[in-house]
């Protein structure tokens, strides 16, 4: 029995999809879409103002934390960056004087000598040979360590453009919620202004509602974009564009101490070897 009432089911559709062509011919798509279309907005016509009004407020209270919390991500983000730069800063200090010794240890080398005069003692050969390998072991750990934090900064700064472009969609997305808002309070003036001396009925009450939840909105945007405003004050754009090293390093160095030049920190091993520094100069 099923089996024939779906029969006869297809059967009428099919029926008068044929019918509609004969009558209308190749525009009976257009007639079908546009009754759709008409459908859809007869239904949304039918939704209160009030209604769109909740329905704006609700998303507006899942957007502004969304970007509270980006804008936090964001901060944080950029401090941690910014103290692995100094990180990685100091880092490329050292390792370069580090460098330095190895290779002036490595010319005192050069002279076969049985001993060496330092800072007033003597070393023997195998001394000195034994002091240059141990440096030179420090110099390319220090290597691989300084090259794996140079690419945690990379990902970090992937990270924070990220994490920026995703605080610019919510904020369009805050703007479009706005002009909604400000439409749908539009409507509601214009129907509270019909209804005047018309003669049409209108619960009080619902227009109460309306008004309330209209200046809660208008409260929470108020709330929203001075809060978003004093948060972005300590949140600057950082550059992802590739940038020399050493204007890096120039620049890093003039903010951490204006005018003053930033001391070398040299990795001192032994007090008697660093003069070995000396003596090769």
């Amino acid at each position: 029995m099923c089996w024939g009432l779906m029969k006869w089911a297809v059967m009428g559709v099919v029926g008068l999809a044929l019918v509609g062509g004969l009558v209308l011919g190749t525009d009976v798509g257009s007639y079908v879409t546009s009754s759709a279309k008409s459908v859809r907005t007869a239904v949304k016509g039918a939704v209160p103002v009030e209604f769109e009004l909740q329905r704006a407020r609700d998303l507006l209270d899942n957007i502004i934390p969304e970007m509270h919390a980006n804008v936090r991500l964001i901060a944080q983000e950029e401090v941690q960056i910014a103290n692995l730069r100094a990180e990685i800063e100091q880092g490329q200090r050292a390792l370069t004087d580090e460098t330095t010794r190895v290779a002036k240890l490595r010319d005192t080398l050069t002279a076969q000598k049985v001993s060496y005069t330092l800072g007033g003692m003597s070393y023997s050969h195998q001394q000195v040979k034994e002091e240059l390998a141990r440096s030179f072991d420090r110099l390319k750990e220090a290597q691989v360590h300084l090259t794996s934090k140079e690419r945690l900064l990379d990902t970090r700064e992937k990270a924070l453009q990220a994490a920026m472009a995703m605080l610019d969609r919510t904020r369009g997305q805050k703007v479009r919620l706005e002009d909604q808002i400000q439409a749908l309070e539009s409507q509601y003036r214009l129907v509270q202004a019909a209804s005047v001396g018309s003669g049409v009925h209108i619960d009080n009450s619902k227009l109460a509602q309306t008004e309330n939840l209209i200046r809660q909105i208008k409260q929470r945007l108020d709330v929203a974009e001075r809060v978003l405003a004093h948060e972005t004050r300590f949140v600057q754009p950082i550059a992802v564009d590739v940038i020399n090293e050493q204007d890096l390093l120039a620049q890093v160095d003039d903010f951490l101490s204006p005018g003053q030049k930033q001391p070398s920190q040299t990795v001192a091993m032994k007090p008697e070897f660093n003069d070995v520094v000396e003596q090769g100069d």
